[in-house]
């Protein structure tokens, strides 16, 4: 008889086991993907009061950099210090509707599917999670983690902020980071002194800094550095800045 409970002891007892086991490995499993939920919103949170140090394409230059490749040069500035020619040079090029979308412009995403144009349909906020968090390259997997980073940005940042962190972590050229890096790189000026020219000049690069050039602009470049010098003024040049002022997060139509 002992040896009979004994042996259904060790039949039950290895079984118990097991399930506690699986418990437990749900629950951190659980508790893992409640992590990664919470994360980008506690750290998107934060970058809306904290300057970020750097961004995921900062690093992948780093850790990339080859000999003979410039060393990486960034200077952070406040969007005061900022010329709005630029500002609204980088809208008119890149985003024409970044006051109204809520990160996602549909109308600029059909369009672009009709047109089936090499310029992509990416707005702004979504440059801001890639450029920031994400890496070089085209995929589904980054593109859903950029979709889910855009969400966060644009709810828990004002559209100036999200401006701001684009327009100091954006690429200008190789190694060059940020509208402060390139206005002196470029036009020997700080970024609060670029007219709509410089200005203009700098926002064409943005879909591809590493093949366009800012000092040398082909045919191309210079009839897109007038289109965008013409839609600057047409949105109504720096006055349509006022409209980020009441763009609050996560309210935009």
């Amino acid at each position: 008889m002992i040896s009979t409970r004994r042996s259904e002891m060790r039949k039950r007892g290895p079984s118990k086991a097991r399930r506690g086991g699986w418990r437990r490995g749900l629950r951190w499993l659980l508790w893992l993907a409640a992590l990664m939920l919470v994360l980008p919103w506690l750290v998107v949170g934060a970058l809306r009061f904290v300057d970020p140090p750097t961004s995921a394409f900062m690093l992948d230059y780093r850790l990339s950099r080859a000999d003979g490749d410039p060393p990486l040069r960034q200077t952070w500035r406040p969007l005061e210090a900022i010329s709005p020619q630029l500002q609204i040079a980088v809208i008119a090029s890149e985003d024409q509707n970044f006051a109204r979308h809520s990160g996602f412009d549909l109308e600029a995403i059909r369009d672009a599917l009709q047109e089936e144009s090499g310029r992509g349909a990416s707005t702004i906020s979504q440059q801001v999670a890639k450029n920031l968090f994400l890496w070089p390259g085209r995929s589904w997997l980054r593109k859903g983690l950029e979709a889910g980073w855009t969400v966060c940005i644009e709810t828990l940042w004002p559209k100036r902020r999200i401006l701001e962190v684009y327009l100091n972590i954006a690429e200008f050229g190789h190694g060059l980071y940020g509208a402060e890096a390139a206005a002196q790189a470029y036009f020997g000026k700080p970024a609060a002194q670029l007219g709509l020219r410089e200005a203009a000049q700098l926002a064409v690069v943005l879909p591809s800094p590493r093949r366009y050039s800012v000092e040398a602009p082909g045919p191309y470049l210079r009839q897109r550095i007038a289109w965008v010098e013409r839609q600057a003024r047409q949105l109504g040049g720096a006055r349509a800045l006022e409209r980020l002022d009441g763009a609050d997060p996560g309210k935009q139509e």
